[in-house]
């Protein structure tokens, strides 16, 4: 069987990843930043015991060039999904917290990738965000159906810099697979993904999220917000067949449905397994709340004119037909995530 390397291995995405390659008898590199972090670590460490000889751990930074190239000796494919994220508040310059991060962790990983004669193809795991930056833009450009033809050409350093910094990165990786012609690339761009965890604290945009409504941060009430949801097991099994299939590439929408769901809905959804189902919202803020709010978390009114109440569609087709997902219902994605993070709060 092939070795992989997948790295950003503590992550809420490539746990699954690395318990499903190392479930079909793969061997499997991962890397994590700091091998002093006993208790970020320990997942990773519960797989090695399950699968001994199976799996080997490394130290490598996304801003340290030349840190994954032990991590990648001899690795025939590379799972990269590590990606630095910051919710809107914590974001105060642009350029500096989010665009200037996440080029150059593309370019270390895939730079070194460059240097590795092993590797054949890089699975590189991007964003929907890299396609629309508002939901509007979608309607006007496309009738209103997210596909893997559309760039997100709105956002900017300045107007949503974490999505910017999402195209800035993909562009960059197919830049640099268009300079050389030894190793594949495919993009998987996934929606909002949601789940059981494995990490022991929440360090996606999803879960952040998702798991300030399962506190009841949102009892008043919710924005009238809508995402393509996938669930995160369908979001591993989408990586691996994209790393096995040896047909599959370019870009693949990673949604469990053609439609979207909005967070009112997805709170709806988990409604009946919520120990405490008064905290969960029951209804849309109105908009003139959302719009008096929203500068005092890190987004504009521009933003939220664009955004508000705009429902739109999502064609993961290509992923149906080319890599044979077969997707989860989404209810049973924000059930599981809920399940989970009720046991991990138990354990706080």
């Amino acid at each position: 069987m092939p070795t992989a390397l997948v790295t950003g291995g503590t992550g809420f995405i490539a746990l699954h990843v690395i318990k499903l390659l190392l479930e079909q008898g793969h061997k499997v590199h991962t890397t994590v930043r700091s091998l002093r972090n006993p208790t970020k670590c320990k997942p990773i460490l519960d797989l090695q015991f399950r699968y001994p000889g199976q799996i080997s751990l490394f130290e490598a930074d996304l801003t340290k060039d030349g840190s994954f190239l032990q991590a990648m000796e001899g690795c025939d494919f590379v799972y990269h999904i590590a990606s630095p994220f910051l919710v809107p508040s914590q974001i105060k310059d642009g350029l500096r917290d989010c665009v200037k991060p996440a080029l150059r962790g593309t370019r270390n990983v895939l730079e070194s990738v460059n240097q590795c004669q092993a590797v054949q193809r890089v699975i590189s795991t991007s964003s929907v965000a890299a396609m629309y930056g508002d939901c509007i833009e979608i309607h006007s450009v496309n009738k209103g159906t997210l596909m893997e033809s559309l760039w997100n050409e709105t956002s900017s350093v300045t107007n949503n810099p974490y999505h910017y910094s999402k195209v800035i990165a993909e562009r960059e990786a197919w830049k640099i697979h268009a300079a050389q012609d030894r190793w594949d690339l495919v993009v998987l761009n996934p929606g909002l993904v949601l789940g059981p965890s494995m990490t022991p604290e929440s360090v996606s945009g999803s879960l952040f999220m998702i798991e300030n409504m399962f506190r009841g941060n949102n009892r008043m009430g919710v924005p009238e917000l809508y995402y393509p949801v996938v669930d995160v097991r369908d979001v591993a099994e989408a990586h691996v067949r994209a790393g096995n299939m040896p047909n599959s590439n370019g870009r693949y929408i990673i949604a469990g449905s053609g439609e979207t769901f909005s967070l009112l809905e997805l709170a709806n959804m988990a409604r009946s397994v919520h120990r405490d189902m008064r905290v969960l919202p029951n209804r849309n803020l109105p908009r003139v709340i959302v719009y008096l709010a929203g500068p005092f978390v890190g987004v504009s009114r521009g933003w939220i004119s664009r955004n508000l109440g705009v429902r739109f569609s999502v064609d993961n087709g290509r992923s149906v037909r080319e890599l044979g997902m077969e997707y989860r219902p989404v209810e049973g994605a924000i059930k599981d995530h809920y399940e989970t993070w009720v046991e991990r709060e138990r354990g706080r």
